[in-house]
C-alpha cells in the first residue's frame, strides 16, 4: 500500500512537470516491419527517462526520429507545446535535441575541441577560448577530457565523453543516450551515471535507451517499455520490485530459470600458449580443453584484442608457443582450409568485420559456411536460404526475412545471426570476444546457454569485458592488464574470484592491504 501510494504521489509530481518534448502518435516503418505503431511520449526536464525494449523493439528508431536522423511516416513532434519538423539532425539540434549514437561520430584525426566545434557556425573562432568552454563544461558535469587530445588516443570511454559535450556545448535541454554502457568498463559506467544525474538536477531531460534491468533501476527515474514497437507499459522506477519482473515486463513472459553452471568432464587440449607475444601482448601462457570455458576478462585497450588476434589468425606471434588443435600457429593457419573448420571466431565488431551490411542474411549466413552448401563448385542456395531460416527462426532473429539487407537489423539481431552462424558448424574451439554486447536481458540468458551446451563438444575461449559474464560462465580466469595476465585461476579459488575487481585495475591481491575491500 505504501508503495503505491509513493508510486501515486510520484506520478501527480511527474504531470506537474510540463514536457519539454512531446512525441504523438508516431509511426515507422520499413518495408513490411512495422517499428513505431502509434507511440506517444513525454519528455520532461530535471528527469531521466528510460527506454527499455528487446532488441529490435523500435527504441532506437524512435529516438532517431526525434533526433532529425529518420522521419516517421506519421504523427506529430511538439516542442514547448508548439509543433515541430525535423528534417535533418541539425534542425533537431537547434531545437535543443541531441543525440549519441552507439557508434561514435568523431574525426580521429582531429583533437576533442575541435570534434566539439565542427560543425558549428561561427564567425570568429578562438581556439583558447573555446578550450577553456570545454573545460568547464567538462568540470561542471564530470566529463574530464583533455581538450587537446587527439581522438585517436582516446579510450572508447572518454571518446562517448566527448559526444556528450558535443550536445552541452551546443546547449541541447534533451539528451539522448543509446546504449550507452555498451563499451564502457564499471568505473567508466558509474562516472556515466554521475554525470547523467548532475544534467538532470541542472534541469536537463535525459532518455536512457537501454536494455539492462541492473542499470535502469540504478538511473532511471521513469521507464517506458517498447514491444514490438508500441509502448506496452509506462511506470516510475519505484513501481517495480525486481530485476526479473521488469525484464518479465519486457519480452511479455516469465524468464526461465537463472543460468546455473553445471561443471562438464574436461577432454582434450585444445588451445595451448607458452610465453606467446606479439603486440600490446607481453608473454602470456594458458591452456584450454575441451569442456571449459576460460574467460579473459579486462578492461578495454589492455591487449585482449591483439590476443585475440592473434589466435585467430590475423595477427602473426612475435614470439613464443602457440598451439591450436594440436597444430603450431603456422602449421594451422597455412593449412588446407578443411583443418581450419575447428575453430570460429565470434568477433566484437558485428557490423565491420562478422558481416556485410548490404548482403542479406542469407549470404551472411553461408559466408562462414560456404563448404556446407557446396556441390562441387557450385552453390546449393536453397540449402544455404533453409539453415539461414532455420537459424532465424531458432535464435529468434527480427525481422525474420532471409532476403533482408544485413545493415537493416539492430545490432543485438545481428549478434544473434553471427552467434547462429558460427555455431551451426559444431566447432571444436570457439573464441568469443564479448559475444551478448548489445543483446536483453532474454537474448544474453539464451547466447549463455548455448554457450555452455557448446563444451559438449567444444572449448571455449570468452574474452570479456562484462565482469558479470565471466562471473556467470567460466570455469577458469585469466585476467589481463597491460599485456600481461595478472593470474590465471580456477574459479573454486573463491579469494581470487572475489579480488578480480582489483585485478582488473592491475593490483595483485597480496599487494592489497584492504582484503575487504577486493570484491568484485
Amino acid at each position: 500500500m505504501e508503495q503505491n501510494r509513493a508510486a501515486c504521489a510520484g506520478k501527480e509530481r511527474m504531470e506537474g512537470i510540463r514536457p519539454v518534448v512531446r512525441l504523438e502518435g508516431i509511426c515507422k516503418s520499413f518495408g513490411k516491419v512495422r517499428a513505431n505503431s502509434n507511440i506517444t511520449l513525454d519528455i520532461r526536464p530535471t528527469r531521466i527517462k528510460a527506454l527499455l525494449g528487446e532488441n529490435g523493439a523500435g527504441k532506437s528508431t524512435l529516438m532517431s526520429i526525434l533526433a532529425g536522423k529518420s522521419r516517421p511516416d506519421s504523427g506529430r513532434i511538439y516542442v514547448d507545446g508548439l509543433p515541430a519538423r525535423f528534417r535533418s539532425p541539425k534542425d533537431a539540434l537547434e531545437a535543443g535535441i541531441g543525440m549519441v549514437y552507439q557508434h561514435f561520430m568523431l574525426v580521429e584525426a582531429m583533437t576533442v575541441a575541435q570534434n566539439i566545434l565542427l560543425g558549428q557556425e561561427s564567425g570568429i573562432i578562438n581556439p583558447r577560448g573555446m578550450g577553456l568552454r570545454v573545460r568547464e563544461l567538462a568540470g561542471r558535469y564530470g566529463l574530464e577530457t583533455d581538450p587537446d587530445a587527439l581522438v585517436a588516443d582516446l579510450s572508447m570511454g572518454e571518446r562517448q565523453r566527448v559526444e556528450i559535450l558535443k550536445l552541452l556545448y551546443r546547449d541541447c535541454r534533451v539528451l539522448i543516450l543509446d546504449e550507452p554502457t555498451a563499451v564502457l568498463t564499471p568505473p567508466e559506467i558509474s562516472r556515466l551515471f554521475d554525470a547523467l544525474r548532475r544534467m538532470a538536477e541542472d534541469g536537463k531531460a535525459v532518455v536512457f535507451i537501454s536494455h539492462k534491468m541492473k542499470e535502469v533501476l540504478e538511473l532511471a527515474d521513469e521507464v517506458e517499455i517498447l514491444r514490438r514497437g508500441e509502448i506496452v507499459d509506462s511506470f516510475l522506477r519505484e513501481e517495480v520490485p525486481s530485476e526479473r519482473e521488469l525484464a518479465a515486463r519486457m519480452i511479455g513472459r516469465n524468464l526461465e530459470p537463472r543460468i546455473e553452471l553445471v561443471p562438464v568432464k574436461k577432454g582434450e587440449e585444445l588451445l595451448r600458449l607458452e610465453d606467446a607475444r606479439c603486440e600490446k601482448v607481453e608473454s602470456v601462457s594458458l591452456s584450454l580443453r575441451r569442456g571449459e570455458i576460460l574467460a579473459v576478462a579486462g578492461v578495454a585497450g589492455n591487449g585482449q584484442k591483439e590476443l585475440v588476434e592473434m589466435l585467430t589468425g590475423l595477427r602473426e606471434p612475435a614470439g613464443g608457443v602457440l598451439s591450436i588443435l594440436g597444430r603450431d600457429w603456422k602449421g594451422f593457419f597455412h593449412a588446407p582450409v578443411r583443418r581450419k573448420d575447428g575453430l570460429v571466431y565470434i568477433p566484437e565488431d558485428r557490423k565491420g568485420l562478422a558481416t556485410c551490411p548490404a548482403l542479406n542474411l542469407i549470404d551472411n549466413f553461408v559466408l562462414t559456411n560456404r563448404r556446407s552448401f557446396t556441390n562441387g563448385p557450385f552453390m546449393d542456395w536453397k540449402r544455404g536460404e533453409a539453415a539461414t531460416r532455420d537459424a532465424i527462426r531458432e535464435y529468434s532473429v527480427q525481422p525474420p526475412d532471409p532476403s533482408a539487407p544485413a545493415g537493416s537489423l539492430s545490432g543485438g539481431n545481428l549478434q544473434k545471426l553471427v552467434i547462429a552462424r558460427e555455431f551451426y558448424r559444431r566447432p571444436r574451439l570457439i573464441v568469443a570476444e564479448n559475444p551478448t554486447q548489445g543483446l536483453d536481458i532474454s537474448a544474453m540468458e539464451e547466447v549463455w546457454r548455448r554457450i555452455l551446451a557448446a563444451r559438449e563438444h567444444a572449448g571455449i575461449l570468452l574474452v570479456t569485458s562484462d565482469l558479470s559474464e565471466a562471473v556467470t560462465l567460466a570455469d577458469t580466469f585469466a585476467v589481463m592488464y597491460g599485456g600481461r595476465f595478472i593470474d590465471v585461476f580456477p574459479r573454486d579459488d573463491a579469494a581470487k574470484v572475489n579480488a578480480i575487481g582489483l585485478m582488473l585495475a592491475g593490483i595483485k591481491p597480496e599487494e592489497h592491504d584492504g582484503g575487504e575491500a577486493a570484491g568484485t
